[in-house]
This record gives structure tokens, C-alpha cells and sequence, in this order.
């Protein structure tokens, strides 16, 4: 029994060696085949050195942070093995292949071990097979047989890999091609995505998460609550392996395992962080570029999936504080607004009746995205209404965040309707760069631009471009007075079709003011008197020379801001003021590169001579006086017993600031243009439609609706040392000055009279039609 017994252990001893060498040598032949291309094409030499994966196109800020990307379906950011932290290198290798070091793309210790444990024991797969997965795979075959030959072909791609590049480059490629959800492709985009950091800034835990992702990132997710459970276990696993490997200690791997999951979820989609205004104007003018600028092969660039570098003017800190300014101040001031519209009848609309507020929500659905995608799936009228007039669910924006709610399409067009929107622009007159740029309240749910895309009637921010024409032309001085007595201008003149007589809002005529109090109080009737002496067409030839690319009819009415502008054409225009008179064209680019780092465009400004210098401090010198002592004397202000207290007021700027105000008719529209030695800024609030507004002056006027922004978006600006912006007074020119600005010795009023006078205006701030 004990002869049988050995007999058939000597069998099927036998045996298991025969399978096993059988097996053995059955793959062998199978990586052979593989190897000579039986089972298909291998990647060639070429593609092995340059493999193809498509590339996000990286946004990156003056200050040199990636503020936004241009990608299809993978955000892919490559980076290099040294801005790889080292923590995340050995969480990598202690997890997913710990003798990664040792062998040549095939870990056969680990593949035996697979084998013999039917898998249990853990994967078989390197690094450097998940990289060639990655590459080549496009994807798993879900049949048995088909994926060990992809398997083999893996294992084949392997081996080349590893002889092609060093195992530095073997990770920093595995962490560029790997997926983390959440549209985070590469190590990068992940670190960016989950941390709100660069990959050299990640700490170990971090780390540790993202290491714990790539075994399953939708099962060991730590920001979907079904998976952060699982993620916080296979996290700790990693440390663990840390610990085996030499990585961690036992103390350390103890303590590092107490640590909540902690994550900073910032996602990227195209409506998500920083400057989304700023980014899809830019996507326009790439789309533009990459048409004009091909390719040495003569194929058009790609901006979803080239990997392109664009270098931007936009200063990432500064752009910050815009959005926070500008989302500050509109969320304090649509409270008031809906205070407001609670006792309105025709909310969100003043000066509509029913039959218009009807034609005007049909108008705005025919516009809406919902009804062009019913209209190009064939839906009739009659069928688009009836969904319009169908509750669904939907998100809607709030400024407490989203909401879930239910309500009919025609609702939610009359809810948006009621928010006010606003945007901000920043530049740099010397050189012409944008620093800022604030399109709207919510890319996500207003797309509409309110800096470059919309334009409205301008009010009184017009009207330095009537007094420096007659500063230029006429070489008038501030101190030079003008009659403040209605002022009309016959028909016959300019071609109009009836005389001009403009009014003061406030009904009062008297006496006469000097240009700088004219200014500073927005007296209509003396830049009516301006306008009339330099001639209309002059005004309109200056202001485009400056900087306004709109057509200016050449009316005498411009002299009150009746021109529809864009808030860019205004910052800009502005800024040729505190650039001595030379207008420097604003740029968003200085340069381009591919993804291999070559230069492909660089941008340099245009410039043009549009006053001469002292024209320019002269009107600048205006300027400061509406911040001194007029409609935007706010700015100064130390006391809080103000009706705007809740709009971050006071603002106690001591610093000289040129600046006006504007306001519109029934105060459709409020502005605020700020300038300081090395920063033009403006902002615009007001309503989507003109008949949205508030109903007073009070709340109505720019220095109530867009001083505010302004005013705390420069005090985040101070507060920022880095920055270096000026708080310098505007450089005098060189040559002495013919022009007078020193009025001290000819003001008829007593300074305590006419401070009363223009306390009382400031308090007011006209409109101006």
C-alpha cells in the first residue's frame, strides 16, 4: 500500500512538474509570439520615444501658477520626476511594486506568486506594465482569451520600456498617464483637483490617497461618500506597505493612521477656478491662432490635445482678489435689490408693463440653451412651450451655492432675471497687461461676459475724455470757471433733430464752477458747454484714439455717456491717461509654447501717441478731485455711519486716486473707474436688462453699486505686499507746466463753502441723462 501510495505520488509529481515546466514554457512561446508580432502590431521605436496621449492646454499666470486648461476628455498636465515629492514615490513603489528597482519591466517573484494563490495574493502587474497599459492598451478586452494576448503584448511593451528609458522616467510617465476621476488625469491634475496643489507640494497623507486611487479611483474615491470609507482603509494599507518596505516606522505609520481623510476638492471642468471669463475670451483668440498658425507639417494645432503652454498677463493673486471682491460686494447688494423687489409688483422690471415683461421672457427663451437643443431635435413651437411650461427638477444658482429645486423652464429665466450682474477689469497701463478680469457673477450659470461681450451706456465715466479734449485742444485749465446756468444747443449746430438743452439732475443752477468742481460734482450742463466749444467729432476722435474701438456717432449728447461701451474699451481708454498719454493696446498673452517647451508666438503691445503728457496729468489731477471731494469721496471716508456700511464701508484710502463714477438713466447701470500710478481698474454693475434696477439713487448710483468692489478688491491689492501696487502720487512731467492746476488763489468760494457744495453733491451722485 505504501509502494502504491509512493508510486502515485512519484505520478503525479511527475505531472505537476511536466504542467508546471509546460506552462512555463507555454507562455514563453506566447511572449515570443508576442514579441514578433504574431498577435498583431507592437508599438514601433518611434512610438515606444514619443508616445501619443493627448495633452490638456495649460493657462499659466503672470505670476507662474496654471489657472485653467483646454482639454477634450483627459485634463493631462504632464510634469517632470523632480517636481515629484519623494514622499509620493515610495508610497508608489512600497504599493504597487515593490521590487520595482530590481527587475526589467516583468516581476516574475510577484507573477508566481499571483499564479500560485489564483490571484489572491495580490496583482502581478509592474509599473512599467500599467505604463505600457496605459499606452498601448486602449482598452481591457473583457474576453478571456483576447486578454492574455494583450496581456503578453503588455508584457512585451514592458521589457521595451524598460531598455528605452530609465525607471525616473518610467514613473513620472505612469503618474502622467493615469486616470483619478473627476476629469483629473495625470498626477497633476489630480494633485490639483483633490488638494488644490502643485504634486511637490503634497504632504504624505496626500499622497497616500492618491497612491491608494490607482488600484480602483471610482471604488477608493475620497471625496464620493460611498467610497470614502474604503479610501481612508486603502490609504492606511499604503502606509502599511511603507512600513514593510522601510518607508515609515511603526510609530509613524500609527500616528499617520489616526489623520482623517482631509481633501481640498477644487474642480477643473471649463466653468470651474480661477478667471472663467478671462479663459473662454482666450479660448476664442487660440481657436483664431491655432487657424493662422500651423503646424511645420502644415497641420493646425490643437489646443484640446496638443499640450500647449500659454503664458498669460493675468496675475493669479490679483484675479483672486477681484472674484472675491466682486462676489463680496453683489451678494450684500442683490439682498438689498430683493428687499427692494419684494414690494414690486412687476419684479424684477420697472418700467415695463405685462405685455412687455411677456415679449421680453419669449425673447430671452429663444435665446436660452434648453430651447436650441429642443429646436435641433426637431421640436415644434407649440412643443417647446409645453416644456417651458413643465416643471422639472434642476439645480439653480444662489449665492448661499447651488440649490435643488423644481420649477417650469419659463420660471427659472424670470428667477435669473432678478440677479444683478457686474464684472471687473485690471490694467496695466504701462505695459498694457490684463491683471483681472471678471466676466460676471457664475460662469456656470451666467455666461454672458460683462467686460469684452456687453455693452452699456457709460454715464459720466465719459466725460474726462470731453474735459481732456479741452485740455488738449484748448489748454484749459481746471481752475478755469464755467457758468452753471442751463445751456442749449440749436438744432441746426451738430445736425440734430431738435435743440439740446441737458439738465443738472438736481434742478440747481447757479453761479459758476470751476472745471475741477464741474468734474468732481458731474455738472451736465458744463460739459455740455465743453463739448460745444471743442466740437463732438473731437471728443469722439480722442476717445477712439484712446482706446474706445466702438463707433462714437459724434452727437453732442456723448458728453453725458449716452455711447453703449464695453467695460475693456473704457479700462482701456483710461488707462492712456496714467500712461502719460500714451495708449498702449491691452494684451492677454505674451507667449506661446508647444509641449515640448519651443517658443511658437511671442505678443508685444501696441502703442500709439494720444495726448501729450501734460494733458494727461492735468486731467489725472481732475480726477483725483471726484475721489477727493466728490462722488467718489467715499473712498476717504473713516466714519461707518453710512447707509452703505454693509458694502465693507469705510474704505480709508489715503493714497492719491483718480477716479469717476457713473450712473445711467433710472440707474440701468453703475460704474466706477479707478486709476493709481501702475493700475487702471472699472468695474460695471446693473441689471440684464435696463429695466432692471433699483429704484432710487440712492442704492442705484455707481458709488453705491461698483465703487465698493473696486474699493475692496484695491484693499486686497495693498494688503498684498508681493504685488507692489503703487500708492504713489501720478508722475509730474519733467518740463514745468503751462497748463494751471493750482486754483487756490482763484477760487471765488471760500474752501469751507465749496466743500459743503460738494459734500452735498457726493451725497446725490447724479444721474446723468
Amino acid at each position: 500500500m505504501t509502494e502504491k501510495k509512493a508510486a502515485n505520488f512519484t505520478t503525479y509529481s511527475k505531472w505537476f512538474w511536466r504542467i508546471l515546466i509546460g506552462g512555463f514554457l507555454f507562455v514563453c512561446l506566447l511572449f515570443l509570439l508576442a514579441s514578433w508580432g504574431v498577435f498583431g502590431a507592437l508599438p514601433s521605436f518611434e512610438e515606444l520615444e514619443n508616445p501619443k496621449s493627448d495633452l490638456a492646454t495649460q493657462v499659466i499666470s503672470s505670476d507662474g501658477k496654471v489657472i485653467g486648461s483646454y482639454y477634450d476628455k483627459a485634463n493631462r498636465k504632464p510634469i517632470h520626476y523632480k517636481e515629484l515629492p519623494e514622499n509620493l514615490v515610495q508610497a508608489l513603489v512600497a504599493t504597487e511594486d515593490e521590487r520595482f528597482y530590481e527587475h526589467s519591466g516583468i516581476d516574475f517573484r510577484g507573477t508566481a506568486r499571483a499564479i500560485s494563490k489564483f490571484g489572491t495574493g495580490g496583482g502581478a502587474s509592474t509599473i512599467t506594465q500599467q505604463l505600457a497599459k496605459n499606452l498601448f492598451t486602449k482598452r481591457a478586452s473583457s474576453n478571456p482569451i483576447k486578454r492574455v494576448v494583450q496581456k503578453m503584448k503588455e508584457w512585451v511593451v514592458a521589457t521595451k520600456l524598460e531598455r528605452q528609458y530609465t525607471k525616473e522616467e518610467i514613473i513620472t510617465m505612469y503618474l502622467n498617464t493615469q486616470g483619478f476621476l473627476f476629469r483629473a488625469t495625470g498626477i497633476r491634475s489630480a494633485a490639483r483637483i483633490y488638494f488644490g496643489k502643485e504634486p511637490n507640494e503634497l504632504d504624505l497623507q496626500e499622497s497616500a490617497i492618491l497612491v491608494a486611487m490607482l488600484k480602483n479611483p471610482r471604488q477608493y474615491n475620497p471625496v464620493r461618500e460611498i467610497s470614502k470609507k474604503k479610501s481612508l482603509q486603502r490609504r492606511n494599507v499604503v502606509f502599511a506597505q511603507m512600513v514593510k518596505n522601510g518607508f515609515l516606522t511603526e510609530e509613524e505609520k500609527d500616528s499617520l493612521q489616526q489623520l482623517p481623510l482631509k481633501t481640498n476638492f477644487t474642480p477643473e471642468s471649463h466653468s470651474d477656478g480661477l478667471a472663467t471669463y478671462f479663459r473662454e475670451n482666450l479660448k476664442q483668440f487660440l481657436k483664431k491662432w491655432a487657424e493662422n498658425n500651423p503646424k511645420p507639417d502644415g497641420e493646425k494645432y490643437n489646443i484640446y490635445k496638443d499640450g500647449l503652454k500659454i503664458y498669460v498677463t493675468i496675475d493669479s493673486r490679483m484675479q483672486q482678489y477681484a472674484e472675491e471682491a466682486l462676489k463680496t460686494h453683489m451678494a450684500n447688494l442683490q439682498s438689498l435689490f430683493d428687499k427692494e423687489q419684494a414690494k414690486n409688483k412687476t419684479a424684477p422690471f420697472y418700467d415695463l408693463d405685462e405685455e412687455q415683461i411677456k415679449s421680453n421672457i419669449k425673447r430671452a427663451k429663444k435665446q436660452s440653451e434648453r430651447y436650441k437643443r429642443l429646436k435641433a431635435v426637431g421640436k415644434s413651437e407649440k412643443e417647446i412651450d409645453a416644456i417651458f411650461k413643465t416643471a422639472t427638477e434642476m439645480k439653480v444658482f444662489t449665492w448661499k451655492g447651488e440649490r435643488d429645486t423644481v420649477m417650469t423652464p419659463y420660471d427659472s429665466i424670470l428667477y435669473y432675471k432678478h440677479f444683478l450682474r457686474s464684472g471687473l477689469v485690471s490694467i496695466e497701463p504701462q505695459t498694457g497687461h490684463v491683471k483681472a478680469w471678471v466676466g460676471g457673477i457664475n460662469h456656470k450659470y451666467f455666461k454672458y461676459d460683462a467686460v469684452e461681450q456687453q455693452k452699456r451706456q457709460v454715464g459720466s465715466t465719459f466725460k474726462p475724455f470731453v474735459y481732456a479734449t479741452a485740455i488738449n485742444q484748448l489748454k484749459m485749465s481746471p481752475c478755469d470757471s464755467l457758468p452753471n446756468t442751463p445751456y442749449t444747443i440749436p438744432k441746426e449746430k451738430y445736425g440734430m433733430p431738435k435743440d439740446w438743452t441737458p439738465e443738472n439732475s438736481n434742478k440747481k443752477y447757479e453761479g459758476k464752477l470751476t472745471l475741477r468742481d464741474a468734474l468732481a460734482t458731474s455738472t451736465n450742463v458744463i460739459s455740455a458747454q465743453l463739448i460745444d466749444m471743442v466740437s463732438p467729432i473731437n471728443v469722439a476722435r480722442l476717445a477712439n484714439s484712446a482706446g474706445i474701438t466702438t463707433k462714437i456717432e459724434p452727437n453732442p449728447s456723448i458728453a453725458l455717456g449716452t455711447v453703449d461701451l464695453s467695460l475693456m474699451e473704457m479700462v482701456s481708454a483710461y488707462s492712456t491717461f496714467a500712461n502719460k498719454g500714451l495708449r498702449i493696446k491691452p494684451m492677454m498673452i505674451t507667449r506661446i509654447e508647444d509641449k515640448n517647451g519651443t517658443v511658437l508666438g511671442e505678443f508685444i503691445p501696441e502703442s500709439k501717441e494720444v495726448l501729450s503728457e501734460e494733458s494727461s496729468y492735468v486731467i489725472l489731477d481732475l480726477l483725483k478731485g471726484v475721489t477727493r471731494s466728490g462722488s467718489g469721496a467715499r473712498l476717504r471716508s473713516t466714519y461707518t455711519s453710512r447707509k452703505d456700511a454693509n458694502t465693507g464701508f469705510p474704505y480709508q484710502f489715503t493714497n492719491p486716486i483718480a477716479g469717476k463714477t457713473g450712473t445711467t438713466q433710472n440707474q440701468s447701470d453703475g460704474w466706477f473707474m479707478g486709476i493709481v500710478p501702475n493700475l487702471a481698474t472699472g468695474v460695471w454693475t446693473g441689471g440684464e436688462d435696463r429695466a432692471t434696477h433699483f429704484y432710487g439713487i440712492s442704492l442705484g448710483q455707481g458709488a453705491t453699486m461698483s465703487l465698493p468692489t473696486w474699493a475692496m478688491y484695491m484693499r486686497k491689492c495693498y494688503e498684498d505686499e508681493t504685488l507692489s501696487i503703487s500708492k504713489e502720487d501720478f508722475e509730474k512731467p519733467e518740463e514745468e507746466l503751462t497748463i494751471r492746476i493750482n486754483c487756490a488763489e482763484t477760487t471765488e468760494d471760500t474752501e469751507s463753502e465749496t466743500n459743503d457744495k460738494l459734500q452735498e453733491k457726493e451725497n446725490e451722485e447724479e444721474t446723468d441723462f
